[in-house]
């Protein structure tokens, strides 16, 4: 038996799906409330609870062999203490409960921003590179993920945990409930603007390809106690993705830029206003988003292409029409556009 954390979510979804056709048994973690729709036509085993309550995580794991856990508290906003019951409790909660149950291998996705946010013209970074480095002051997403993986690593060097771990960068793909519709609203008011000169490498991959480089690690035992960037399709610049976008939705080409430095300094002053007055919303920008989107330094994904024999099977070009195509079923479902 496999089991998915975070399937109502991009990543987890497409788990989901790989695993199913595989032909591979599936259950899932949800909870109660949750959007499962779609989840009920992968013919998938549901358990529903919390995943701080190791009651449920104990009947969850029951005759488990690989946890893939992609639950987290995604976004980067809000308060601290969500980001620690979600992503740091609650994995230690899981993991604990997979110990005991002798599961065979525990699959961790963490992310690129693990590494925290380095930044400069050439930089090419890889697996060796330390985790938690020049971290924003509120970036408790990326914070919250270095302490989950930390756990874990301390957990497998004791023994105790069969852990792998995987860092995705920026996701895409059908089922993008995180980006995709904020995104494509500004392309269609000729909002969005290219940060910088736009030529920068970006680390964005398709959920589908993630999802398989996940399965190919869960079941490789030369990938136990390995961790691998799965964060790259391929060769895509800032300019040619946001413009990749705009055509699939028919929207006018992006010619507007804006200095990386200038943006960056806007984030972190609407931060600090946002802090400040507690406010809840997110702001328009923070510096995450600015970093995601204009740095020039670069994640490699050559080890898990060397190690497990990882192809992104799905090009940036099928990707981006594949994941339109949901957007525009999505608006239609709900009326919107």
């Amino acid at each position: 038996m496999n089991f998915v954390t975070g399937a109502t979510g991009l990543l987890g979804s497409h788990i989901v799906e790989q695993l199913r056709q595989r032909g591979k048994p599936v259950r899932v973690l949800v909870r109660r409330g949750s959007d499962v729709q779609w989840l009920k036509t992968q013919g998938v085993e549901f358990v529903e609870g919390d995943l701080c309550d190791p009651q449920v995580l104990r009947k969850a794991l029951d005759g488990v062999r690989i946890v893939y856990h992609a639950a987290a508290r995604v976004g980067d906003w809000g308060p601290w203490e969500d980001f620690v019951r979600v992503t740091i409790e609650g994995t230690r909660s899981l993991a604990e409960v997979a110990i005991a149950a002798g599961c065979e291998r525990f699959l961790h996705i963490s992310s690129i921003s693990a590494y925290g946010h380095p930044n400069g013209e050439g930089l090419v970074f890889d697996e060796t590179a330390p985790l938690g480095q020049g971290l924003h002051k509120w970036s408790y997403y990326s914070r919250a993920k270095v302490e989950a993986e930390k756990m874990l690593w301390a957990l497998h060097a004791a023994g105790k945990l069969k852990l792998t771990v995987i860092r995705p960068s920026w996701l895409y793909g059908p089922r993008d409930r995180a980006t995709i519709f904020r995104l494509s609203r500004m392309l269609r008011e000729g909002k969005a603007k290219i940060l910088g000169d736009g030529e920068n490498r970006l680390n964005v991959v398709y959920a589908g390809n993630v999802a398989e480089c996940s399965i190919l690690a869960a079941e490789s035992p030369r990938a136990l106690g390995q961790a691998y960037n799965a964060c790259s399709d391929g060769e895509m610049r800032q300019k040619q993705w946001m413009n990749a976008l705009a055509a699939a939705l028919g929207a006018p080409p992006v010619t507007r830029h804006v200095p990386y430095t200038v943006a960056y300094n806007v984030a972190f002053m609407l931060e600090c206003i946002w802090h400040l007055f507690g406010i809840k919303k997110p702001p328009m920008i923070t510096r995450y988003a600015v970093w995601l989107m204009g740095r020039r330094c670069y994640f490699s994904a050559e080890k898990a292409r060397k190690d497990l024999g990882w192809t992104s099977t799905v090009s940036y070009e099928e990707g981006v029409k594949r994941t339109i195509a949901w957007l525009h079923e999505e608006e239609a479902r709900q009326g919107r556009r």
